[in-house]
């Protein structure tokens, strides 16, 4: 039976680090990089993001949603109200544009096997799962570059790929973009 997607919880926790490797996604980032300083991040890369993302996990925080093909887990988007990214909303580039509450979408994972259109299958189901739980707007921060980059580069998505997903342009940011999707 295909789950489709789950929120991450204690219970699918292996998934989690099954999906990410032994050394956790992006080098040791364990989608911890908006949630901590960068001082915190940096000292803390590899396996104390990862038990600093598993103390979340275990105090009832849903850090973003697993997905699942044929019973195995192929991808992952953390999506979360934006005050639970504390770097994120001290970030002068990716800073808030009004005062409106919004869930944030500030992270995809994918092994190459399964990369492709699975960024589109993930915002769906980020999408879905804010709405659920009482999201109105949903934003994210995709690159604006069409050139040919390194996955990781990417890891907030592609600008084009929410635009398809009904996502609208809100303000430039740099390299990247802040676009959003109104419920």
């Amino acid at each position: 039976m295909d789950k489709g997607f789950l929120p991450l919880t204690p219970a699918n926790w292996d998934d989690l680090v099954e999906l990410f490797g032994e050394h956790g996604a992006y080098g040791g980032c364990w989608c911890m990089f908006w949630r901590q300083t960068r001082q915190e991040f940096n000292q803390n890369c590899g396996e104390h993001n990862k038990q600093a993302l598993k103390a979340l996990v275990d105090h009832g925080v849903i850090p973003g949603i697993l997905a699942y093909q044929d019973g195995k887990v192929v991808g992952w988007v953390s999506i979360a109200p934006r005050e639970d990214f504390s770097s994120l909303e001290r970030s002068r580039t990716l800073k808030r544009i009004d005062d409106q509450p919004v869930w944030s979408i500030v992270c995809f994972y994918a092994p190459k096997v399964q990369r492709g259109n699975m960024m589109a299958t993930l915002i769906d189901y980020a999408v879905t799962y804010a709405r659920e739980n009482g999201a109105k707007i949903i934003e994210a921060y995709p690159s604006t570059s069409n050139a040919h980059v390194q996955s990781a580069e990417l890891y907030m998505g592609r600008l084009s790929t929410f635009l398809v997903a009904g996502f609208e342009e809100q303000a430039p940011a740099g390299s990247k973009v802040v676009v959003r999707k109104y419920l």
